[in-house]
């Protein structure tokens, strides 16, 4: 069915549940089936004011706040519900309670719908668990990175996960995000932490583009090898900080790219690792602690490699160690 839009000018208080979710979330939340594209136009344009005040799309909305929503002119259809080949996600879950869902997100899948894309993670999941009643990402994931994705099944938790994982584990000794990666040639640093600030608002060619830049924000990064040949290196990365693209621009930054990186990776070594089975990139979210956001346990998860990423280290010659298996 499609899905009226207001015709005039409409109010909405946030609610208790809703508090600490972005702008644009709640609005795509309560305006089902309206492009995204629309909804950042309104918001852009000041047509949407939270509290009688113009806001970003970002800002993160309290518990009585009164959102106005300005007239749309025409209804839109609703997207269709999530077809069954998602349902592959529900094996995809690693741990689940009353508060949490963790899932090792495959690479490919948007974390989000978007520009182009109509189903993300959070999308196909409500879909497949229309059960939950509310359902948010705690934080987010490149397409191309496989891993532990963490998403809240209640407004508290989101709001202390969203703190939590904000602040990052430089000033957060609650969160703790690891990374493996493989890089072009062998890596001679030993245990490196990488400090080089980031630009994550750079573009070339109208798309993103990361770039070091003194300017940019603070960004650090602790690269550990697991193991090397003069080939490849497989690397241990923990974040300290979580800027956009801060584990591929590290590694480019110190001539080490990583395999099947189109953006800032190295063209022929990409062309070298696409001969041994590598067709994404090569960035996985193995290892994640955080502190349980209502009870304060400390929560470890993992995520295994993926059989085609073990597969190509296989044929690269490169064994993994038993407990990084």
């Amino acid at each position: 069915m499609p899905t009226e839009l207001p015709q005039k000018v409409s109010f909405i208080e946030v609610d208790p549940e809703a508090e600490g979710q972005r702008l644009d979330n709640f609005l795509m939340r309560r305006l089902k089936g309206v492009p995204k594209s629309l909804i950042y136009r309104i918001i852009r344009k000041g047509e949407v004011r939270v509290n009688k005040g113009r806001v970003k799309q970002t800002t993160r909305l309290q518990a009585g706040d009164i959102v106005r929503v300005p007239p749309l002119q025409r209804a839109v259809s609703v997207a269709p519900k999530v077809s069954g080949k998602y349902a592959f996600l529900l094996d995809c879950v690693l741990f689940e309670d009353d508060v949490l869902l963790v899932i090792d997100k495959p690479s490919g899948l948007a974390v989000h719908a978007g520009s182009g894309i109509s189903v993300g993670v959070i999308e196909a999941m409500r879909s497949l668990r229309p059960d939950l009643k509310y359902l948010e990402l705690a934080h987010r994931l490149d397409r191309a990175t496989s891993g532990c994705l963490v998403l809240a099944k209640k407004a508290a938790a989101l709001r202390t996960l969203n703190d939590d994982f904000k602040n990052n584990s430089l000033r957060n000794p609650r969160l703790d995000k690891r990374y493996l990666a493989l890089v072009k040639g062998r890596w001679r640093h030993g245990e490196r932490r990488v400090t080089k600030a980031l630009n994550t608002e750079a573009r070339r060619a109208g798309e993103r583009h990361v770039m070091v830049e003194e300017s940019g924000s603070y960004a650090s990064s602790i690269f550990t090898p697991v193991v090397c040949n003069d080939q490849a290196s497989l690397i241990e990365v923990k974040l300290l900080t979580g800027r956009t693209h801060q584990v591929r621009v590290h590694a480019a930054a110190e001539n080490h790219p990583l395999a099947g990186d189109e953006r800032y990776g190295d063209a022929d070594f990409n062309s070298s690792m696409k001969q041994f089975g590598l067709n994404r990139l090569f960035l996985h979210a193995a290892k994640l602690a955080v502190h349980h956001p209502i009870s304060g346990a400390r929560l470890e998860f993992s995520a295994a490699l993926p059989h085609v990423l073990v597969g190509v280290l296989e044929k690269i010659g490169l064994t993994m160690p038993p407990d990084d298996r």
